[in-house]
């Protein structure tokens, strides 16, 4: 019969007493250093350690005492030459296996990026699902509000030509039927922090520069194409989407990283979100497209756009580098548009 030398503490008192242990007919016996039996438990009711490659082995006992083996080598090889001793469990099999443990990493990988790809933004698309139009509206209201505090002044755009754009917009909208989705065009002027731009927020607010229009003075076709993206926007509701997402995608890299408020967490969720939000701006090209040419306009127009960008901006890009970027790279989008209307 196999002995293992370990020390004894009864859950009372914090001494150690040596013994020396054995398993015999389902039960683990302790013996003192003189071979007189101490006691006898069943071994089903025992807590046995995982085998590990250091550190000491602890098992525990049902009245909360404890068994402690310093050697811990030595304790897996009395475990290993005792008739009757627990094997080890599958899992602890498994992390001593270097080629099972890679493959557990691989799989895991792989769950982590399906999850990033197609899960966090299934459930965030679900979530928005259900949540009513008039919550929209309320998000839309404060992101108007927001504007207005941070940076958007009032526009100088003549009432005239602010009435003129919206019945031209709308005439390009009749299409939809009833497929259309309320809307309402805001004037804003961006100054030099903001620029030309165009937006949309939540609840069918598109925000529409001065800068935009002065910088496509004389191509109409195209200011137009640029309302058809943002309306697709509001359409497919990705500013609400945007934020279930970003919330979901925070609260998974939190979980998984610790502290979010270190850079080494912030920075996969700010990437995720820009990585999300170019999706986004993809399916509202798409839907400019559909729109444009509904309307019977050559969705080539849009180019012109990006021409006058480049040329405002010096001939660089029109926006930030695509990695860090809301947008597509401007060369996709030139492409998808000037293709299109070929």
């Amino acid at each position: 019969m196999p002995l293992l030398e370990a020390l004894y503490f009864d859950g009372h008192s914090a001494r150690a007493q040596a013994v020396r242990l054995a398993l015999q007919d389902g039960s683990l016996q302790a013996f003192c250093p003189r071979g007189e039996l101490l006691w006898t438990r069943p071994a089903a009711q025992l807590q046995w350690p995982e085998r590990t490659r250091h550190g000491q082995r602890v098992i525990h006992l049902a009245d909360g005492a404890t068994l402690q083996v310093a050697d811990g080598a030595a304790f897996d090889r009395w475990r290993a030459a005792t008739p009757g001793a627990t094997r080890d469990s599958w899992v602890v099999r498994v992390q001593q296996n270097w080629p099972a443990t890679l493959a557990a990493v691989l799989v895991l990988l792989l769950l982590v990026a399906a999850g990033y790809r197609w899960g966090l933004p299934w459930a965030a698309d679900a979530a928005v699902a259900v949540v009513p139009a008039s919550v929209d509206a309320e998000v839309g209201a404060s992101g108007l509000q927001a504007l207005r505090q941070y940076g958007l002044q009032a526009t100088a755009l003549p009432p005239p030509r602010q009435q003129a754009l919206r019945e031209r917009f709308a005439q390009v909208l009749r299409h939809e039927g009833d497929a259309a989705v309320p809307w309402q065009l805001h004037f804003m002027a961006g100054g030099k922090a903001v620029g030309p731009n165009a937006l949309a927020l939540p609840g069918g607010h598109i925000v529409l520069t001065d800068e935009m229009v002065a910088l496509l003075d004389g191509r109409e076709d195209t200011l137009l194409g640029v309302l058809c993206h943002e309306y697709g926007h509001v359409r497919l509701r990705h500013g609400m989407r945007a934020l279930a997402r970003f919330t979901l995608l925070t609260a998974a890299t939190s979980v998984a990283l610790g502290d979010f408020s270190s850079l080494l967490a912030a920075a996969p969720a700010l990437l995720g979100h820009l990585g999300y939000a170019r999706d986004a701006e993809r399916e509202a090209d798409a839907e400019s497209l559909r729109l444009m040419r509904q309307a019977g306009l050559d969705p080539a127009a849009m180019v012109v756009l990006f021409e006058r960008m480049q040329a405002r901006t010096g001939g660089g890009a029109a926006g930030m580098p695509i990695a860090l970027a809301s947008h597509p790279h401007d060369e996709e989008r030139v492409r998808l548009f000037r293709e299109a209307g070929r």
